[in-house]
C-alpha cells in the first residue's frame, strides 16, 4: 500500500532511493561535512550555520503543497551537479582552498537528491536550495577584512548612544571603558556575526510570506543595516552590564541577548508587514479574505 505510486511519481520506494542516494553523497564527502559540523561547534563565528537547517526545514514545510504537483522524473541535472561538486570539492582539498571544499560537498549531496528526484523539486523549491550555500563556512581572510571596519563603526556608534543615555563610557580604538572596566568591542561584538544570522532569519521571513518580490528584495538588502543596528542596541546594555556586574556576568548576557535579538527582529519584521497590510499597501502576491 505504501509503495503505490502517486499521479506524478511519489511512492515510498521514491522517497527511500532518494534517502539512499543522499546517504550516498554524505559518504562521499564525509570528511567535509565533518569539518564543516566542527567548525559550526568550535566557531562562535559561524554558529548561523546551525539555523541552515531548521531554515530549509521551514521553506520547504510552507511550499509542501507544491509536491503534490511536483513530477519525479529523474534528471541528467543530478549527475551533471555531482561532478561539478566533485570537481570543486577535489580541487578546493587538493589546494587547501576549504570553502570551495566544502560547496562541493553541498553540491554533490544537492545532485544526489536531484537525480533521483528530477530538476522539478529544483524549480519548485529554489529558496530552499539557495540557503544551503549558508553551509559554506565564510573564509578567515574574508571575515576579517568585513569585521576590522564593523569593529570601529560599532565602537563608535556604542560609545554615541550609551553617552545619551547616560551611560559614560570612553574610548580608544576599538575598546570601551564603563566604570573602570575595559571593554574590547573584538570579532565576537563587530556585529558580523549577527550579520549571517539575521540574513538566515530575513531570508527564511522573505520567502516563507507569499511577499511581492521587491518587498523580498528590500527585507534582504535592508538586513546588513539592520543586523549593525540590532548589534550596537544588543551592546548598550551589554557594556553597562559588563562594566557593573563583572565579566561573567557580561559575557552570559552578550551570547544570550544576540540570540534574543534574531527574535525580536523576527517580529519586528511580522510587525512591519501587518502594518502595511493594514495600510493596503500591496506587499503580498494576492489579498487575504480578512483584509478587505
Amino acid at each position: 500500500m505504501f509503495a503505490r505510486r502517486s499521479r506524478y511519481g511519489w511512492s515510498l520506494n521514491t522517497g527511500l532511493a532518494a534517502l539512499a542516494m543522499v546517504t550516498l553523497g554524505v559518504l562521499a564527502t564525509f570528511d567535509a561535512w565533518c569539518d564543516i559540523a566542527l567548525i559550526a561547534r568550535v566557531d562562535e563565528e559561524a554558529s548561523h550555520i546551525l539555523l541552515v537547517l531548521p531554515v530549509v526545514a521551514w521553506l520547504v514545510w510552507v511550499r509542501r503543497s507544491r509536491l503534490a504537483r511536483c513530477p519525479v522524473k529523474p534528471s541528467m541535472i543530478g549527475p551533471v551537479l555531482i561532478g561539478i561538486g566533485w570537481f570543486f570539492s577535489s580541487f578546493g582539498f587538493r589546494h587547501s582552498i576549504h570553502s570551495m571544499w566544502h560547496l562541493g560537498a553541498v553540491i554533490v549531496v544537492v545532485g544526489c537528491l536531484l537525480s533521483i528526484l528530477g530538476k522539478q523539486l529544483l524549480v519548485r523549491f529554489l529558496p530552499a536550495f539557495l540557503v544551503l550555500v549558508f553551509l559554506v563556512p565564510i573564509p578567515g581572510r574574508i571575515r576579517q577584512r568585513v569585521s576590522l571596519p564593523l569593529m570601529t563603526a560599532t565602537a563608535k556608534a556604542t560609545q554615541g548612544i550609551s553617552g545619551l543615555l547616560g551611560i559614560p563610557a570612553e574610548r580608544s580604538g576599538n575598546q570601551l571603558s564603563v566604570n573602570g572596566r575595559p571593554i574590547a568591542i573584538v570579532e565576537a561584538c563587530n556585529g558580523l556575526r549577527m550579520v549571517f544570522a539575521l540574513l538566515l532569519v530575513c531570508y527564511a521571513f522573505a520567502f516563507g510570506e507569499p511577499l511581492r518580490n521587491y518587498v523580498r528584495l528590500i527585507i534582504i538588502a535592508a538586513t546588513p543595516f539592520s543586523a549593525i543596528l540590532c548589534n550596537v542596541i544588543r551592546l548598550v546594555p551589554t557594556v553597562w552590564v559588563y562594566g557593573y556586574g563583572g565579566e561573567n556576568l557580561g559575557r552570559r548576557f552578550h551570547d544570550l541577548s544576540g540570540w534574543v535579538m534574531l527574535v525580536v527582529a523576527f517580529l519586528l519584521l511580522m510587525g512591519i508587514i501587518r502594518i502595511l497590510r493594514w495600510a493596503l499597501i500591496p506587499v503580498t502576491r494576492y489579498t487575504l479574505a480578512w483584509e478587505y
